[in-house]
């Protein structure tokens, strides 16, 4: 039987890759399209870990690009669930940049993808709650909720009234 709650920490996934010409455009920086794509695949890893079971992506909630990452650099994506609803999950991710030189690490771009936990038929299925444990785990586990009825108002999927966590936004 499948546990009831996961910790957070234990939701966590990375990966590190290296920027080669194939990824980059014509002036040498990664393509933001590469860079989704490998935190696609890292957020999928941290909420599969999350549920054990197959999950698809459902939306690219926020991604910013700070700043660029060159050819040659060394990638490094931290994935980690920020909440878990009925069978959906947020997962936050952290990009980092190493210096080839000094490795010293710099953060250059964070993201918030969702994910949604199917079975065999590729229907939505329950996902254990998530438990957070640490103040920055607390503060993106409350955020999450307010992040996503925002993008069920938009979506017309949720009543602007409905959205306890956002009444303050449409007095």
């Amino acid at each position: 039987m499948a546990p009831k709650t996961r910790l957070a920490k234990d939701t966590f996934a990375t990966t590190t890759h290296i920027v080669l010409p194939n990824d980059t455009n014509v002036l040498g920086n990664l393509m933001g399209g590469q860079l989704l794509n490998w935190m696609d695949i890292a957020s999928a890893i941290s909420s599969n870990r999350h549920c054990r079971r197959v999950v698809v992506t459902a939306a690219v909630n926020n991604v910013s690009f700070d700043r660029p990452i060159r050819l040659g650099d060394t990638v490094t994506i931290e994935a980690k669930v920020s909440r878990a609803f009925s069978s959906s999950m947020e997962v936050f991710m952290e990009v980092f940049v190493e210096d080839n030189a000094t490795g010293e690490r710099s953060k250059s771009n964070e993201a918030m993808y969702t994910f949604v936990a199917v079975d065999q038929l590729g229907a939505p299925i329950g996902v254990p709650e998530l438990v957070p444990e640490t103040a920055e785990e607390k503060v993106r586990f409350d955020g999450a909720l307010r992040r996503r009825q925002l993008r069920l108002i938009l979506a017309g999927k949720m009543k602007p009234q409905d959205a306890t966590e956002l009444k303050a936004l449409f007095v």
